[in-house]
């Protein structure tokens, strides 16, 4: 059905007057003039070709119209107010809709997951996991998680951690046939190579690594390669060599023994974490719990 109706501003100016009976009050509830009030309701009457409001004095007074149609307008703002709010409160509670980097999710995100749930169990997180640059709203994404440098025009922004590398390897390698005491030692086992960077020439990789630990003799070029840092530093728990490991993403497999590191030289990256969403959705509540949790485990680890 086709409604034939006015703007919504002139019907809102002229409700709010006619109910305070007063172009003053109503602007302070509309937050705009009194002049601006009255421009619209001027506007209004033009557009109905009817007068609304009549003066007595300094008084403001409804016509026969005004007082015909105001209650249908109160009573059609109170329905529209309602069904804003019921949207809200659906927002509120539907899912989340996440799009996450993959080893972050599986290395990071996942395994602190059931503490949001905790805090927050009417929000029904749904993570997707993937490498593709997806855009939020043709997609139905609320928000993403990204490794990057923080250049997302249009998005609101905020980091999470940077990450590093640093060599990591199962346990029993460190005193193993060839025991790992110096750097130079890894010419005697197997290089993991994380490939994942490739897109960044700043990346550090093990040719890097060994020049910053001041380490020749070792074939740099040697050794199996993996397409998602987790998986290479899932082949380093599980012995088949030594992998530039994500100092962060790998904090827990440290912390429970499953990795360690034999040479503690750091590489840092020039890329962090970043937790992005639209501009127009950074306030909605379900996105703000989250981003906020975020940034407190992320800060606090």
């Amino acid at each position: 059905m086709t409604r034939d109706l006015p703007p919504l501003n002139p019907l809102r100016a002229f409700e709010a007057a006619g109910r305070h009976l007063s172009l003053t009050k109503a602007a302070a509830e509309l937050h705009v003039t009194a002049a601006a009030v009255s421009h619209q309701v001027r506007g209004l009457e033009d557009y109905l070709g009817l007068k609304l409001f009549r003066r007595v004095g300094n008084a403001l007074l409804l016509t026969d119209a005004g007082q015909a149609c105001l209650p249908g307008l109160g009573e059609g703002f109170d329905r529209l107010a309602g069904a804003i709010e019921r949207l809200k409160e659906h927002d509120a509670r539907g899912p989340l809709h996440v799009s996450v980097a993959p080893a972050f999710a599986s290395k990071w995100l996942v395994p602190r997951l059931e503490r949001f749930g905790r805090a927050h169990p009417d929000i029904d997180v749904r993570i997707s996991a993937s490498l593709e640059l997806v855009d939020l709203d043709r997609e139905g994404f609320d928000a993403a998680i990204r490794l990057g440098r923080g250049s997302y025009a249009g998005f609101d922004v905020h980091e999470l951690f940077a990450e590093s590398v640093v060599p990591m390897c199962a346990p029993n390698l460190i005193d193993s046939l060839h025991p790992l005491r110096e750097p130079a030692d890894l010419q005697h086992h197997v290089l993991l190579h994380d490939d994942s960077l490739r897109f960044d020439r700043a990346a550090p990789d093990w040719p890097m690594w060994l020049k910053a630990a001041d380490v020749k003799g070792v074939n740099a070029s040697r050794g199996p390669h993996f397409s998602h840092p987790d998986h290479a530093m899932q082949a380093a728990m599980d012995g088949a060599g030594i992998v530039l490991g994500w100092r962060t993403l790998g904090a827990d497999d440290l912390a429970a023994g499953r990795l360690v590191i034999p040479f503690d030289v750091t590489l840092p990256m020039q890329l962090a974490f970043f937790f992005l969403c639209p501009h127009v959705a950074a306030d909605r509540p379900k996105i703000a719990a989250f981003r906020n949790w975020l940034l407190a485990e992320s800060h606090g680890a």
